[in-house]
C-alpha cells in the first residue's frame, strides 16, 4: 500500500462515527430557482417564487456543497474536490472516484430556512490485492434544516486510490 493511502486509511479510521457538522447557509429563492434553471427543470412551481406552489427542487440541497459564498482555492484538491469532502484525504496524493450513491428525500426544502450538512463516516474497508489496493470509505451525510428538521439522507461510497 502506498504510503498517502495508508495515511488515508488511518485518518479514516479516527474519524468513524464522528459527526461532523457544516453550514450551508440559508435557503434563498433566487439561488433555488436559479438551480432549477440550469438543471433544465421546467415544472413552474420550481421556477416561479411568486406562485402559491413554489417549491425548492429536492437536488438544489445536494448542490449546496459549501453555501453561496463557495470556498477559496486553498479548499480545494488539484482535481477541483473539496479537500475536506472525502475523510481523511485532505493533503494527500490519492485518486478519488465516486463508488455509488442513495438518497433518501425526507422532508420539503423551506426557502428562508438554514440547512446544514451533517456527516457521518460508517465505514472503512481495504480492497484488493497486495500492490494495488484501495479504501472503500462508506458516509451517511444529512443535510437538516432549522424547521423542517432532517430534509435529505445521502448514502455515499467513496473510492480512494
Amino acid at each position: 500500500m502506498n504510503p498517502d493511502l495508508h495515511t488515508a486509511e488511518e485518518r479514516a479510521r479516527a474519524v468513524v462515527g464522528v459527526r461532523e457538522s457544516r453550514s450551508l447557509g440559508t435557503l434563498s429563492a433566487d439561488h433555488a430557482v436559479a438551480f432549477a434553471r440550469a438543471s433544465a427543470v421546467d415544472e413552474p412551481r420550481y421556477l416561479d417564487p411568486t406562485r402559491a406552489d413554489f417549491a425548492v427542487h429536492p437536488m438544489y440541497l445536494l448542490s449546496m456543497l459549501r453555501g453561496h459564498q463557495g470556498g477559496v482555492d486553498d479548499d480545494y484538491r488539484p482535481d477541483g474536490m473539496f479537500a475536506d469532502e472525502v475523510p481523511g484525504t485532505a493533503g494527500l496524493d490519492v485518486r478519488l472516484m465516486a463508488g455509488g450513491q442513495a438518497i433518501e428525500f425526507l422532508a420539503e426544502p423551506v426557502v428562508g430556512e438554514t440547512v446544514n450538512a451533517v456527516r457521518n463516516l460508517d465505514a472503512v474497508t481495504v480492497k484488493g490485492r497486495t500492490g494495488s489496493q484501495f479504501l472503500l470509505l462508506e458516509t451517511v451525510k444529512d443535510y437538516v434544516s432549522s424547521g423542517a428538521g432532517t430534509l435529505a439522507r445521502v448514502r455515499e461510497t467513496f473510492i480512494v486510490r
